[in-house]
C-alpha cells in the first residue's frame, strides 16, 4: 500500500498501528501511512502520538450517533486531547491598572560555560508569553552582562540574585551536570521548599535528578508537599528518569508520562510527537499542535520559558503546561503555514507567533 503510488486513506486506525500507543506492535513491523484517517466513535491517542501522526494523515471522527450518557461511569478515557477550552479561562489576562510587578517574576537558571544560550532562549520565551520581569542566572562566569538582541532581559550570574524574590523559577537550560550545577540544583530544591516557589525543570535538570538519587528524592518531597512542579523530559531524559531506555518510553508515551508523574508527583511534559502532559489524578492529555520543524535545538528551552512565564503569572501548573505546549506547537504550525519551515525552522522564531496565538485566544473569549 504505502509503495503503490495511489492515494490512501484509513478506516479507524491505520493497519499494523496500535491505538493506544500509536507504535507498531514490534519495532520496524509495518504501518500503513494514510493521507487521512476516519476513525470511530472517539478518537483513539495513538492516532495523536508516537507513529500516528505520520501514520493517520488528516484526522476526522465519526462519533456514529453514539449516545454518551451510555458511557458515562462506563468507558475512562485513557487520554484526553488538549484543547484550549481546557485552560483558557485559567489564561492570565491584561488589567488597565496593571504594572510589571502585578504579572510575575521568572528567572531561568542554566547557562554553564558554552551553553549560555539555552537560558537566553528560555528567558526570551517568558518574555514573549507574559511574565513582567525575566532574570537570567548563569552558572558561567564569563557569561554575558546583557543580551543586545532582547536587552529587556536582566543577566546575573549564580549567587546575585535573591531567588526567593521570584514567583517562578526555571531550570536546566544548559546547565550541564557538574558539581558545581549539583549543588545549585540541591539549593533551588532546599529555596523552594521554604519559599513554596512554582517551578518547571527540564533538560540538565531533569540529567541531573537522574544521576543524584538525592536531588529526586528530594525533588519528590517538594511536588508531594503541594509546591507547583513541572518536568519537561524529551524521551532521552525521561528514559534516564525511570531508569529505562528511550525506545520503551516510546514504546507507550502515556504510560512512560503517567510512571514519572507516580515516581515524582509532578506535572510532566513528555515532549516529542504528540507530546503527552500528564499529573496526579488527572487523566493525561495528548497535544494535537506542533510539526516537525521543532525538531532542531533550543526549542524545548523555548517550551522551558513558556511554561516558567505562566507560572510567575498564577496559573496553575497543569493547566500552564498545558497551554504553553498547544502555543509552542501552534507557533510552529503557524510558521509552517507561513512557509517558514518546517525545514529551517528554529528555535527563537517561536516566540513571536506564540504570542499572537496567546493574544487571538484572548481576544475570541467572550469571558474578557
Amino acid at each position: 500500500l504505502n509503495a503503490s503510488g495511489l492515494p490512501v486513506y484509513a478506516l479507524d486506525i491505520p493497519s499494523g498501528l496500535n491505538g493506544d500507543t500509536g507504535q507498531p506492535p514490534a519495532p520496524g513491523s509495518p504501518v500503513v501511512r494514510a493521507r487521512a484517517t476516519l476513525t470511530f466513535l472517539a478518537a483513539k491517542p495513538g492516532l495523536l502520538t508516537g507513529c500516528g501522526r505520520d501514520a493517520a494523515g488528516d484526522i476526522a471522527l465519526a462519533d456514529l450517533q453514539a449516545a454518551q450518557p451510555a458511557y458515562d461511569g462506563v468507558i475512562e478515557a485513557e487520554a484526553l486531547v488538549n484543547t484550549p477550552a481546557r485552560w483558557l479561562a485559567h489564561l492570565p489576562r491584561r488589567r488597565h491598572d496593571g504594572h510589571k510587578g502585578s504579572y510575575g517574576s521568572v528567572a531561568i537558571v542554566g547557562g554553564a560555560h558554552g551553553m549560555v544560550g539555552a537560558p537566553l532562549l528560555a528567558a526570551r520565551g517568558a518574555l514573549y508569553l507574559g511574565a513582567g520581569k525575566v532574570h537570567v542566572v548563569s552558572l558561567a562566569a564569563d557569561a554575558p552582562r546583557v543580551d543586545s538582541a532582547q536587552p529587556e532581559l536582566m543577566l546575573h550570574t549564580w549567587g546575585t540574585l535573591d531567588l526567593g524574590s521570584m514567583q517562578a523559577l526555571a531550570v536546566g537550560p544548559g546547565m550541564s551536570t557538574a558539581k558545581d550545577a549539583e549543588a545549585a540544583l540541591d539549593h533551588l530544591l532546599d529555596r523552594m521548599l521554604s519559599s513554596r516557589i512554582p517551578a518547571v525543570f527540564d533538560a540538565d535538570a531533569l540529567n541531573l535528578f537522574a544521576k543524584v538519587p538525592a536531588l529526586l528524592a528530594h525533588l519528590t518531597q517538594l511536588a508531594q508537599s503541594g509546591v507547583p512542579v513541572v518536568l519537561t523530559p524529551h524521551p532521552l531524559e525521561a528514559a534516564r528518569l525511570l531508569q529505562l531506555d528511550a525506545p520503551t518510553v516510546q514504546r507507550d508515551r502515556l504510560a512512560a508520562a503517567k510512571a514519572l508523574v507516580n515516581r515524582t508527583g509532578a506535572v510532566v511534559v513528555l515532549k516529542g510527537s504528540g507530546t503527552v502532559i500528564a499529573a496526579p489524578g488527572m487523566t493525561p492529555a495528548v497535544n494535537p499542535t506542533g510539526n516537525g520543524g521543532l525538531a532542531s535545538g533550543g526549542t524545548g528551552d523555548v517550551l522551558t520559558g513558556m511554561v516558567g512565564a505562566l507560572l510567575a503569572q498564577g496559573m496553575p501548573a497543569r493547566e500552564a503546561a498545558l497551554s504553553a505546549v498547544w502555543l509552542h506547537g501552534r507557533a510552529a504550525d503557524d510558521l509552517v503555514a507561513s512557509g517558514e519551515g518546517p525545514i529551517g525552522l528554529h528555535a527563537s522564531e517561536l516566540c513571536a507567533p506564540a504570542r499572537r496565538a496567546l493574544n487571538a485566544l484572548l481576544a475570541s473569549d467572550t469571558r474578557g
